[in-house]
């Protein structure tokens, strides 16, 4: 797995049109284990996107799920 760098921020207007890919809610910022995150909003799904370089990793395959 590459190494994940969290000094990069997303984009202000790319922040605004993200969503969730399994449900379609819109994402939070937070910190989670491997550093800055996505977090949907939607607390029936809930899932955790990484963000490497500042590009968000929004494949619901290598999303964590709420513990």
């Amino acid at each position: 797995m590459a190494e994940q760098t969290t000094g990069a921020q997303i984009e202000p207007w790319l922040r605004e049109i993200l969503r969730c890919p399994a449900c379609r809610s819109e994402l939070a910022d937070a910190t989670g284990e491997t550093g800055q995150e996505l977090h949907c909003t939607n607390a029936e799904c809930g899932l955790q996107y990484r963000i490497d370089d500042g590009v968000p990793v929004l494949l619901v395959d290598e999303a964590r799920k709420p513990a």
